[in-house]
């Protein structure tokens, strides 16, 4: 399983387009929203400035981006070229597969979440202390498991064809609706309520409520961790299924 880690790992580092959308877009995408903004105005009803605010979104959607849209895709095209079957062949269980791509998708998307920290630092002078940088960062790469499972899910649920429109719908749904690109305090009450028990929001409130000097909410470990384990769960017995059909 290890050696499947590091090949996976490297495909992806060789991959420049996929490396441009989940390591720089996130940060260009953070300068256009706060880099004009002032370093001190609130967002409403979060108590924290606009760049500290998008430095957790924005890093939060490049893990996103490198974990889900990542393993959906790539492992539907391993599907159809046969690679799949030919790892069936060999000693590496299901679980192993799964656990696999899951753990090279996470490791995948440190890089996107360095940079986006990296960026709003130098550029927008956001400061937390040692432990608040530290706990974020792991945060916030713990919490890009969940949709790294989610990716490998999709990437058994669909074909080829179909694959990308269905990540696609996922992608830009999760990160919309759970409060990435916009504060979901500007949403209808009855949309923030749908909000508040998506595993998006979940995530980001983590990394938020780390910024403020808080510990994170009950409710949003909980979400994350049922969400984890139910996207892990369907990715097993997708694989499951799919090597059935073999």
């Amino acid at each position: 399983m290890n050696s499947l880690i590091r090949l996976e790992i490297t495909r992806a580092l060789r991959n420049k387009k996929f490396l441009f959308f989940s390591v720089v877009y996130p940060s260009a995408l953070f300068l256009l929203i706060a880099g004009s903004a002032d370093e001190t105005t609130k967002v409403d009803g979060t108590g924290l400035t606009l760049p500290t605010f998008f430095m957790v979104s924005m890093a939060s959607f490049g893990a996103l981006t490198a974990v889900l849209m990542g393993n959906s895709e790539r492992i539907a095209k391993e599907r159809e070229s046969g690679w799949v079957r030919q790892l069936r062949l060999t000693t590496l269980p299901g679980r192993g597969y799964v656990l696999a791509k899951t753990a090279s998708a996470a490791v995948i998307s440190l890089p996107s979440i360095v940079v986006v920290f990296a960026v709003a630092a130098a550029v927008k002078h956001v400061r937390l202390d040692a432990w608040q940088w530290l706990a974020l960062t792991g945060a916030i790469w713990a919490g890009s498991l969940v949709f790294a499972a989610l990716g490998v899910a999709v990437g058994y649920l669909a074909s080829g064809d179909a694959v990308r429109p269905i990540t696609m719908i996922l992608y830009f749904g999760l990160s919309v609706l759970g409060g990435l690109w916009m504060p979901t305090t500007t949403f209808p009450d009855w949309l923030q309520k749908i909000a508040s028990w998506l595993p998006t929001h979940a995530y980001a409130a983590l990394g938020r409520s780390i910024e403020l000097g808080d510990a994170p909410h009950a409710k949003d470990l909980a979400i994350l961790a049922v969400s984890f384990l139910l996207f892990a769960g369907g990715a097993a017995w997708l694989y499951r299924k799919d090597t059935l059909k073999a």
